[in-house]
């Protein structure tokens, strides 16, 4: 090669290895504050291929994609909630409140309001990432990306026109296909004993506590308990007025910490909690609640400041529930938050009817294409559902109008523009994984 090529390339190379570092540094480390044991654990899922690096790298994404001029954004006095996180893994099976087992989005974490495009923007990068993991050709990869766009766009024009309603629409065994109905069908054969079977234990007294010899599963002192149990007051006066029922159902049986999580989510602090529930009945009717710490979404450090939404939302577990709400047109009933020591956090129910899609289960162009089409049904119905009004309970479902004018009348310019964006950015995610890895061995936290 020639010297003045080299030089330039090895330049371009560290420059980008520098903005890498920096922004692991600043974020893991001065915003998350992540110990150092923590942060190994998380880079050690990062490292583990380029899909898993970006998924814990949201931090990057925003760096570069809010600097592209797209011209397919929805205005800023238009914006939607969006996840601020929206990739393939963040889509699974669940009972909803009216005791549907439905597919929908599952991580609220990042919740922001904004445009649409970030959300679609991470989602087909995530779908390029993914199809590659499972062996698919470039050529199919670009048309897995122009069918989730071209059904995105489909189903946002279905709820224009009023053929469909996004209050609504949801998606169940009975109107899906392939690894998605699968998945449905296998939580249809649960018991709802399933997750106090797999997360609990009764003594010879008939007193159900948590196993603390399950994995990721240890103790909290007293101190932190009765520091929850002080802040559970907060927790019973956030739930919905319509759906709660009377305190004593919420008494607190038993607390451990939850170790381990996500790639995004090392470090923040998660409580398992068993509560009461029916008291005439025994055993079974003991729930198993989630209290996981939130912090301030990654979206808010690159987004334009707004004055009145951190003024609605400076608790950031009441933040994450308005999102899940604004998404969710049928919303968990143990869904509320609370503060404690200095600390945010949202509660929501540990179901004993939640899986996520296998990989296994992937591996067939036929079967990937059908998730990736409802995965999308799902993303217009969560924009469409989740204007701003919302967070004021006007719900007048007008995203989808905001959205289809943004895309523009030419649907073939937006496909093709977004599937060419979304190859390039794809390898710069795959250019910035093995950046990583040598950044990584740098700062010794991995030795080569």
């Amino acid at each position: 090669m020639d010297p003045k090529m080299e030089h330039i390339l090895s330049t371009k190379k560290k420059l980008r290895k520098n903005t890498l570092g920096t922004i692991l540094e600043q974020f893991d480390g001065s915003i998350m504050k992540l110990s150092q044991s923590s942060r190994k654990k998380k880079y050690q899922k990062m490292r583990e291929d380029s899909y898993s690096f970006f998924r814990g790298s949201a931090y990057l994404f925003f760096f570069d994609v809010t600097e592209f001029p797209f011209t397919f954004h929805t205005p800023k006095d238009k914006p939607t909630w969006i996840m601020g996180d929206m990739h393939f893994d963040n889509f699974s099976a669940f009972l909803n409140e009216n005791h549907d087992i439905v597919f929908d989005v599952d991580d609220f974490d990042e919740g922001y309001l904004g445009s649409y495009l970030y959300d679609i923007l991470r989602m087909v990068v995530s779908i390029r990432l993914m199809s590659e993991k499972q062996g698919f050709s470039d050529k199919e990869e670009d048309e897995l990306v122009d069918q989730y766009l071209k059904t995105y766009r489909k189903q946002l024009k279905a709820f224009q026109e009023g053929d469909e309603d996004p209050q609504y629409l949801q998606f169940t065994s009975d109107n899906t296909k392939g690894p998605i109905k699968k998945t449905l069908k296998k939580i249809e054969e649960r018991h709802a004993s399933h997750e106090l079977d797999k997360q609990t234990v009764v003594d010879h007294n008939s007193i159900r506590s948590f196993d603390i010899g399950k994995d990721k599963l240890s103790s909290v002192s007293k101190q932190e308990r009765d520091k929850l149990e002080s802040a559970w007051k907060e927790y019973l006066s956030s739930l919905n007025p319509e759906t709660k029922k009377y305190d004593s159902f919420y008494n607190i049986k038993d607390v451990v910490k939850k170790n381990g999580s996500g790639i995004g989510s090392t470090g923040l602090k998660r409580y398992y909690i068993l509560i009461e529930g029916q008291e005439d009945e025994v055993h079974h009717d003991d729930i198993i609640l989630e209290a996981k710490e939130a912090r301030s979404p990654i979206p808010a450090y690159f987004f334009p400041y707004d004055e009145q939404f951190w003024e609605d939302n400076k608790h950031q577990g009441r933040r994450v529930a308005h999102t899940q709400h604004a998404m969710h047109h049928q919303a968990d009933p143990y869904l509320g938050y609370f503060r404690m020591d200095g600390h945010d956090f949202y509660v929501r129910e540990r179901s004993p009817f939640s899986k996520d899609l296998r990989e296994k289960n992937l591996d067939d162009y036929k079967k990937f294409s059908q998730t990736i089409k409802t995965m999308a049904q799902i993303s217009a119905k969560i924009h469409a559902r989740a204007d701003a009004d919302i967070e004021n309970g006007i719900m007048d479902y007008h995203s989808e109008k905001a959205i289809l004018k943004a895309i523009g009348s030419n649907q073939k310019l937006f496909r093709h523009q977004l599937s060419l964006w979304s190859r390039h950015y794809k390898e710069t995610v795959e250019n910035d994984f093995e950046l990583f890895k040598e950044w990584l061995i740098e700062q010794d936290y991995f030795k080569s």
